[in-house]
This record gives C-alpha cells, sequence and structure tokens, in this order.
C-alpha cells in the first residue's frame, strides 16, 4: 500500500483501541516503574480512546478529510484526555506524528518515518531526566527501525509500519536489560508494550489479519521476591509516592518552561505538554494543592485530578500477593502485610486471621481446596484456630494434616522444615520438631486488670507473652520484650522482631540496636510484620 487515507488510519487506531481494551489489565499487571500503582493500561486506554473520540467529533466525514486535518484533531484530543506518565507519554507521540506528517493529504511511508521521528524527539523533550528502558526507547527504536527500511528503498507504508512493530515488540522485549527495576520484577515495560500494542494492531488492522491471536512478549506477573521486598520498603517508609495531581489549563501566553519550573520544587514525574493556550501538568506531589493553586493564577483550570498513588501502590502489590503462585501445598493463616509476604514467599498460601479475627472452618476449607495437590498441610499459627483447622480437615475430600503451630514465628519455622520431596508424614514430624524449638514472645497492652503468674498488671500496661503464657508487664513495649528476652536466659540464638502496625521501622531499629548492646550473645534481625495489636512479635531460635 503506498499511502494511508485519514479513513484507514482512523480505523487502524479504532484497532488499536480494540486491543489496549483487551490488554488493559495485563498492561496494569506489569506497571512497575517509575511508580508500581498499576494504571499504565487504564491511562493508555483513556488517552486513545480521548484522542479517537475528539477526533471524530472534529472529523466526521473522514472519506474527505487529509491526514493532516485527522491527525491535527488526534493531537488535541490527546493533549486533552491524556492520563498518567504513560498517557502523556502517548499523546506527546500522537501529536509528534502530526507534527512531522505536516500538510499531507495521505500518509506515505516517508510521512510516517518523519511523524515517528519527531514523535520521538517530542516524547524524550518532554521528560527531564529521560530513563532508557522505558516507552522512551521503544518509540525511539521503532523509528529508527523504519528510517531504515526508508532508506532501504522500502516505499510500502504498511510494510515500514510492520518495521517499526518488530523493532518495537524486540525493543520491549530489552527493557529489562536497560531498567533494573524491571529485571527485578520480572517483567518488561508496560508502556512501551502499550506502544508495540499499538503499532501492532495497526499493522494487523491494514493487511488483515486476526488481532485476537496477538500475544505481547514477556510474563504478565511479578517475580514473588520483587512483590515481598517492594511491601517491605512501603511498610518500613522507605518509599513514598504521594499524590499524582494533573490539570488542564488554559490561557494566553502560557509559559510551559517556567510551569515546569516551578512543578519541580513542588515534586517529580513532571511532565508539561501543549502550547502556549493548553497545557497539561502532570506530577507527583506531597502537596497537589500547592500545584493545582499555581495553575489557577496562570489560567484558568478546565480539568483536574488527584490520586493517592500510595494507596494505589498498596493495592497493587496487595493484588500480586493475592495472586502469586502457591508453591507449596500449604495453607498459613496470619495478619498483617508483612507477616503474610513473609509466609507467601516461602509458598504458603495465606488465609487473613489470628488474634481477633479467626478465620472459619469454611475459610480454611477454601484454601485448602485451592492449593496444589492432594496432601495439604495447614498451619493455624494460632491456639484459637487449632480447633476450626481440625474441622476443616475433615470436610475435605484431601489428605490434610494440622500441624498445631500456635504462632506466626512457629509457622514460619515450620514452613523452613517443610519440603516437597519428603512424604505428608515426614513433613510433618519435621515441621513440628521446628516450630517446638522456637520461642515466642508477643508483645501487646493489657485491657483490663489482673493478677496471673505473680504479676500484677493494670490495664493499658505493656505485657509480654512467652509461649502462651503471662511473663512480663511493663511501661512500654520495648521494655517488656527486653525483660521478656531477658526472662529467656539464652546464651545464643537468633532473635527475629516483627513489629507491628502500632510500632515505627525507627522504633524498632533503635529497640534492636539496644537489644544488641544488652545481649551480644544474639543475633538480632528486624522484620515489618505488619500485625495489629501487637507492637512486637519475636522469635528466639
Amino acid at each position: 500500500m503506498a499511502a494511508l487515507t485519514a479513513a484507514d488510519l482512523f480505523q487502524a487506531l479504532q484497532a488499536a483501541l480494540s486491543v489496549l481494551e483487551a490488554q488493559e489489565e495485563a498492561l496494569n499487571a506489569i506497571n512497575v516503574f517509575p511508580v508500581p500503582d498499576g494504571d499504565t493500561g487504564t491511562n493508555m486506554l483513556l488517552t486513545l480512546r480521548s484522542t479517537l473520540t475528539e477526533a471524530e467529533r472534529q472529523v466526521p466525514q473522514r472519506e474527505n478529510a487529509s491526514v493532516a486535518q485527522l491527525l491535527e484533531a488526534l493531537g488535541r484530543g490527546a493533549l486533552m484526555g491524556a492520563r498518567g506518565n504513560s498517557g502523556v507519554i502517548l499523546s506527546q507521540i500522537v501529536r509528534g506524528l502530526a507534527r512531522g506528517v505536516g500538510p499531507a493529504r495521505e500518509l506515505d511511508a516517508r510521512a510516517l518515518v518523519q511523524g515517528l521521528e519527531e514523535a520521538t524527539r517530542l516524547a524524550y523533550q518532554v521528560i527531564t531526566q529521560p530513563r532508557e528502558g522505558t516507552i522512551l526507547t521503544v518509540v525511539r527504536e521503532a523509528a529508527e527501525a523504519a528510517r531504515a527500511a526508508l532508506e532501504r528503498g522500502e516505499t510500502d507504508v504498511v510494510a515500514v509500519l510492520g518495521e517499526a512493530a518488530r523493532a518495537a515488540r524486540e525493543s520491549v522485549e530489552r527493557t529489562p536489560q536497560l531498567l533494573p527495576v524491571l529485571a527485578e520484577a520480572g517483567v518488561v515495560d508496560a508502556g512501551g508494550q502499550g506502544l508495540w500494542l499499538v503499532l501492532e494492531a495497526m499493522r494487523r488492522h491494514l493487511t488483515g489479519e486476526p488481532l485476537e491471536t496477538l500475544a505481547p512478549p514477556g510474563r504478565a506477573s511479578l517475580q514473588r521476591e520483587w512483590v515481598t521486598t517492594t511491601q517491605e520498603l512501603h511498610q518500613t517508609g522507605q518509599s513514598r509516592y504521594g499524590y499524582c495531581t494533573e490539570f488542564l489549563v488554559e490561557g494566553q501566553g502560557l509559559d510551559s518552561t517556567a510551569i515546569r519550573a516551578r512543578m519541580e520544587e513542588l515534586g517529580d514525574s513532571v511532565l508539561v505538554v501543549g502550547d502556549e493556550r493548553l497545557l497539561r501538568v502532570h506530577l507527583h506531589t506531597d502537596d497537589p494543592g500547592a500545584a493545582i493553586s499555581h495553575g489557577t493564577r496562570v489560567g484558568e483550570l478546565l480539568e483536574v485530578k488527584v490520586d493517592n498513588i500510595q494507596r494505589q501502590a498498596d493495592r497493587f502489590l496487595d493484588q500480586h500477593e493475592a495472586a502469586a503462585e502457591v508453591e507449596a501445598p500449604v495453607v498459613a493463616v496470619a495478619q498483617g502485610r508483612g507477616l503474610a509476604a513473609v509466609l507467601r514467599s516461602m509458598g504458603a498460601l495465606v488465609v487473613p486471621g489470628g488474634p481477633t479475627m479467626n478465620p472459619s472452618a469454611g475459610d480454611l476449607l477454601d484454601a485448602i481446596q485451592r492449593c496444589p495437590g492432594d496432601e495439604v498441610i495447614v498451619l493455624p499459627n494460632d491456639k484459637n484456630i487449632v480447633a476450626a483447622a481440625h474441622q476443616a480437615a475433615e470436610l475435605t475430600g484431601k489428605r490434610v494434616a494440622v500441624v498445631p503451630t500456635r504462632s506466626v514465628p512457629q509457622g514460619i519455622a515450620a514452613l523452613l522444615a517443610y519440603s516437597p520431596e519428603r512424604s505428608l508424614e515426614e513433613n510433618v514430624r519435621l515441621m513440628e520438631e521446628a516450630a517446638a524449638a522456637v520461642r515466642t514472645i508477643e508483645v501487646t497492652r493489657a485491657v483490663r486488670d489482673t493478677r496471673a503468674g505473680g504479676l500484677t498488671v493494670r490495664e493499658g500496661d505493656a505485657i509480654a507473652i512467652v509461649d502462651g503464657e503471662l511473663k512480663v508487664a511493663a511501661a512500654g513495649p520495648e521494655e517488656a520484650l527486653q525483660k521478656a528476652v531477658e526472662g529467656l536466659g539464652v546464651q545464643e540464638g537468633l532473635l527475629t522482631v516483627y513489629y507491628g502496625a502500632e510500632a515505627t521501622a525507627e522504633r524498632a531499629e533503635a529497640l534492636a540496636e539496644s537489644l544488641r548492646r544488652r545481649f551480644p550473645q544474639l543475633e538480632v534481625e528486624v522484620v515489618a510484620g505488619g500485625q495489629p495489636h501487637y507492637p512486637y512479635i519475636a522469635s528466639l531460635e
């Protein structure tokens, strides 16, 4: 085909839209950069949908329109409807195509190449610190491949588009080599993959190939270890993303350079695109109000959107944890994101529950049924859940053994002793031995006055429960834990402190340092447990 008409181009983009609709969740699932918030597929879909809607409104008679008229409308629609980092960059690619093609009646091979090159220039221009291994790399390498095909003498516009799509796919597959976070998560770049899907869908539409067989490269789920590590960073406050803030501002003589400079003072991931009459602004900031207020000072706001990225990222990671492949036929009960993450990282299927929130026999039965294989081991990790675990075991056709662990540390020790190479009976024996070798200290607050084991406890006191028995009452949880460790009288070993929702990483690290000084014979580790009600749970092995 020598050239595309406006109608051809619009229909090809409609095909791309249908593919993004089908692949939206798959793209969301691998979105880890720049923020793991799981919205790249949605943002690219909404951006392209808005782009086509505006073009349809402005150019209703596409059979008689020029490609230049259509692209001008597409460019405005992309600017008006851009969403998120990936959407804004996609809008720049569309606007770059429009600029590069110029006043052409039809889109031939040379115009397509010029459009892709201008799209690359604009996309890189909008990013203050461009990173390779992203959608930027993919559009650049697609444009380079298209240019090479043209210089080899290729004049068929669909063939040139095909070369761009081929190069885009290969570029996507290389993104983990260029961006370490992708390699760690075990995925390709979501934005780059979305762009490849758009180019390949357009090519397939124009050649008459089916869209349904379009298979994205790379895996569609995250590495379990990366999810666990990132969760821990979130819980310890080492990762903070603030608010994704976007607005569309209209005015006269808008200064994109000055606005970008102000936004960079307020946050990061800053994108400012458009012209002196209409600008779309995007940034991640802790103070969205300041960014929006600046927008009102320079022009009239047409649209404002603010999303809590931290919440989005937490939900995204929770979904991946819940969907993680169960590697061991073991059901474990735990309360607290960090504790659950530790058990999941070891291959267990985790059922939410613990003190004050005991899962039912039905909850445990459902988990048993979801476990792989015909033999399943259940770790109740609380004395009050052991009975429900036995009841669930009687309700299934699978062979189920209950290892009566009474705390999560016991459950972790038991799970470490599991091996798929052993029989059910041998695993149960070794897991019970491993659990019995662990001492557990649970620190909480007394809910009423009491006397037990020679201790007088007042409501609100910090108390330490050692292997199920009340042993210490103190003014604060840190003091209670230290006294409990002292009471065990151990000479050496590993003390792991899981800090809960009521503690902080700073307090936990300070406690660990105090423990190391006071008990130099012990190796002390700190883990974000996230458990409610218990500021600290500790295991001694």
